[in-house]
């Protein structure tokens, strides 16, 4: 058989390998044959929160077992259809086959950087928080592109996006929005995202059609649910009521309700408006809180937190974690991992994959390499 192919099968049993180990195969084999008599027991919806939890457990395990499963399968089954096509003289079903190994080979590699997604939190929902820098109409406006990038990211991986506050620019765009992300692994993704987002382009805001450079920031922190108990003190707390000034439709109601937390030791200010009752936007701007110090207490575990943290203090030069390009190229590139690339259109449409597994393996090698 050719060396090309021997290798593509190589490459895939070796993924699939890896991620036998990182699933402790034997051990996954047992836990869903326990997981599966559960969810057959009739009593199981007694417990509707320990229901659901055993059945998205379940779900995931499953999909990892039958992933590793079906990779091993057709990864046999295309090796003996390429020998039978070549023996035959059949190049067209060759290649056809070769190019289904090149898939596999792609599905292997992303469903092994996925097991890299086990923090504490990674497999948890998200809030994605967009914040204009300096510059006025210009950085606001890519703010707003920056959302409509992750809104499209989430889309085409099945993931739900619900506003939940928005301040509306002066001129144009947004001078910040934050949106729920919900889906497995949401955060484990979008954390690489957080940062400062540089755009150089011609403005459309400049009668003389000058070369303009904007800021926006990211910050990305996880939905926490009732097993993690975060401990705020109220008095802490300032509360102020307003009315909500989105753009209103699909984005957010425009109500008297919205409301915000500013916890005073931290500085951590959140806002929700999305929904019509004050009692409701209390209530959720209350559970976002939460998830900010839960964050803040995941990044002060991290030695990276420190650079992070840096990056943070000023949506500006020097602290930017990805330039992208619109005059006088066309490039994005990320300046942590240098993954760059011409296709901006494309990444502004949300193809973000790319550089969320470049920036995520990286993690995960500093990690290792600081063990």
């Amino acid at each position: 058989m050719r060396a090309e192919i021997e290798a593509l099968a190589h490459d895939i049993n070796q993924s699939v390998a890896l991620l036998k180990r990182h699933l402790d195969w034997d051990e996954a084999l047992r836990r869903l044959d326990e997981l599966n008599a559960s969810a057959e027991n009739p009593d199981l919806w007694s417990n509707a929160d320990n229901a659901q939890k055993i059945m998205g457990e379940r779900a995931q395990l499953e999909a990892a077992i039958s992933g590793c499963r079906g990779m091993e399968r057709e990864t046999a089954e295309l090796l003996e259809l390429i020998e039978m096509a070549d023996s035959e003289g059949d190049a067209a079903v060759s290649a056809d086959a070769e190019a289904q190994l090149r898939a596999i080979k792609e599905r292997a590699a992303k469903m092994e950087l996925e097991t890299l997604l086990s923090g504490e939190a990674d497999s948890n929902d998200c809030y994605l928080e967009v914040n204009a820098g300096a510059g006025g109409t210009e950085s606001q406006d890519w703010a707003e592109m920056l959302l409509r990038m992750y809104t499209r990211w989430a889309e085409k991986h099945g993931y739900k996006v619900v506003w939940v506050e928005e301040s509306a620019g002066e001129g144009a765009g947004i001078k910040s929005a934050t949106v729920q992300i919900t889906g497995h692994n949401a955060y484990g993704w979008l954390k690489t995202e957080a940062g400062v987002h540089r755009l150089v382009r011609i403005s459309p805001f400049d009668s003389q059609a000058r070369r303009h450079t904007s800021f926006s920031s990211v910050w990305v922190f996880p939905v926490v649910d009732d097993t993690i108990t975060i401990d705020i003190n109220e008095g802490d707390c300032r509360i102020d009521t307003y009315r909500a000034s989105g753009a209103g439709g699909q984005h957010v109601n425009k109500t008297d309700s919205a409301v915000r937390i500013t916890h005073n030791p931290s500085g951590i200010v959140v806002a929700c408006q999305t929904e019509r009752s004050q009692h409701q936007n209390r209530a959720r701007a209350w559970a976002m809180l939460r998830a900010r110090m839960y964050e803040a207490e995941l990044q002060r575990r991290e030695a990276a937190s420190q650079a992070l943290e840096a990056a943070k203090t000023d949506i500006g030069w020097g602290h930017q974690i990805r330039s992208y390009v619109l005059q006088p190229y066309q490039m994005v590139k990320d300046l942590r991992t240098n993954v760059e690339t011409s296709d901006t259109q494309g990444v502004l449409d949300g193809d973000l994959d790319p550089f969320m597994a470049a920036s995520l393996a990286s993690r995960i090698k500093g990690k290792e390499a600081g063990a």
